[in-house]
């Protein structure tokens, strides 16, 4: 579950003072920017290595999941996240976010994606959601064009559901989403990344 010392201040807290990456190769990264300086982070648009000097967390937006790993793999960037991650780097990853985290991309998290799983964009649609271990109740997801967690091994951990269909999921400090909360008014997944990221930094060894 969700549920830490961290996320269970997450509804009350505003966190700060934290450099967050978000990717930036192609999607809507720029909503999510709003969102992290909203919340008072420190915000820096990742498209090549360099970018990555210094974030305490990372954010893979919505988007074109080919057009953005075909950007990670020109740009060099794959080795060098899977090493950020492999030493604790936090990562929120938002509908092609989830996608860009599975195994057969990133290879970040123990999933594998379902693409379009939901439809196209006519099927687009939002609901409330009940993700396992965050507070304040229920939170507003926009799903378009959204991916599904067709499988999933045994570290992971299934958050939310759509009719029976895993659309959120955590394993470590890794949160892999099918919806867009950064288009609603509900920042509690950026305050979590957050949170994670101010633990990760207090944690990391100083030389």
């Amino acid at each position: 579950m969700l549920s830490t010392r961290a996320t269970e201040d997450a509804g009350s807290r505003r966190p700060s003072g934290v450099l967050i990456g978000v990717l930036a190769l192609q999607g809507d990264f720029e909503a999510h920017e709003r969102v992290l300086r909203r919340l008072g982070a420190g915000v820096r648009e990742v498209r090549v290595i360099d970018d990555l000097d210094g974030i305490a967390g990372l954010v893979i937006p919505g988007g074109e999941s080919t057009t953005m790993m075909f950007g990670v793999q020109r740009e060099g960037l794959a080795e060098p996240l899977r090493e950020l991650v492999a030493g604790g780097l936090p990562v929120l990853g938002s509908c092609a976010g989830l996608i860009m985290l599975d195994c057969a991309h990133l290879g970040l998290m123990d999933i594998r994606a379902q693409r379009n799983a939901f439809g196209r964009q006519i099927k687009s649609f939002e609901t409330d959601l009940d993700v396992a271990g965050l507070p304040g109740g229920p939170l507003h997801g926009v799903f378009i064009r959204a991916p599904w967690i067709a499988e999933h091994g045994d570290g992971v951990e299934i958050l939310a559901e759509v009719d029976g269909h895993p659309v959120a999921a955590r394993e470590g400090r890794l949160l892999a989403v099918a919806f867009h909360t950064e288009l609603t008014e509900d920042d509690r997944l950026h305050v979590l990344l957050l949170e994670w990221a101010q633990s990760a930094s207090a944690q990391a060894p100083r030389g």
